[in-house]
């Protein structure tokens, strides 16, 4: 069975550079594919001379409503379809498209920022309907590169869902494209101690510092068990992608911490989930 992704999403929110990466992944990439062209370029993949590609459809701005009617036709095939959406805030885009000099294709006489928003507003039944949503507010060329690899690299496309256990720092916004957000800044904080405040979550000493905290231990052990009950459940339900993401104030420490713990727990019950610490290096 082919596999097929449509990518769609915000203009300015890099859905070419998504695509880019994928094809370095193996894919197949068509970048810019009027929606109507879906369903026949489905019929060439799926036919009698098809060695199951992965095959991915990046759909510009346009006729919404029939890219949503290719791809419910594209699914009537028995194909393995999911829909990726990428978003980014508003600020993010305007310097974006400003800094390339390029011309949104809703703008219409109004602001680039009101051009955006309309957009926004248009696009938001699809955002909701996605199977994955991915900000890329934070995420320069390379990060974005990396995210995708973490997805959908070749020996990850079985079809199990995806886990991804992300930290991240609320200093920089709780990110937008998770799925559970567990708040870590209860447990006391290393920045606080001059010696640890240059290492991270990864290293020993922040570590001992943590374990030694007498809040750490039932944590992670009733975190854990509420993982035990939910994952299996959303693996049920059809979920392709599942990111539960763990928060302190820095995204160094704490999080970081929390976040590896978490990603062993879940080995003991099946699932290899992927780590990201998204501001780590901040």
């Amino acid at each position: 069975m082919s596999d097929f992704l449509v990518i769609t999403g915000m203009s300015g929110a890099g859905r070419t550079q998504f695509g880019n990466s994928l094809e370095d992944l193996g894919w197949f990439v068509i970048d810019n594919l009027p929606p109507a062209l879906i369903p026949k370029v489905a019929d060439l993949a799926l036919g009698p001379r098809s060695q199951e590609p992965r095959v991915a459809l990046v759909v510009g701005a346009g006729d919404y409503d029939e890219v949503e009617r290719a791809v419910q036709q594209l699914r009537s095939t028995g194909a393995a379809v999911q829909v990726v959406f990428l978003d980014a805030s508003t600020e993010v885009l305007v310097r974006r498209y400003e800094s390339t000099k390029r011309r949104h294709p809703h703008l219409h006489g109004e602001s680039l920022a009101e051009a955006i928003e309309r957009e926004r507003q248009l696009l938001a039944p699809y955002r909701e309907g996605a199977d994955l949503l991915i900000d890329t507010s934070e995420l320069n060329v390379y990060a974005l590169k990396s995210r995708v690899g973490e997805l959908f690299a070749p020996d990850d496309m079985g079809d199990t869902m995806k886990t991804t256990v992300m930290s991240f720092g609320y200093k920089y916004g709780i990110p937008a494209d998770v799925d559970m957000v567990i708040d870590c800044r209860f447990l006391s904080n290393p920045y606080w101690d001059e010696a640890l405040r240059p290492l991270t979550g990864r290293d020993q000493p922040i570590l001992d510092y943590l374990y030694a905290l007498n809040e750490t231990q039932p944590f992670l052990d009733r975190l854990s068990s509420l993982l035990e009950l939910l994952v299996p459940a959303y693996r049920q339900e059809g979920k392709a992608y599942l990111t539960i993401a763990l928060g302190c104030t820095g995204g160094r420490h704490r999080s970081v911490a929390m976040a590896e713990a978490m990603s062993e727990r879940l080995k003991e019950f099946g699932v290899e989930a992927r780590i990201h610490h998204r501001d780590v290096e901040k």
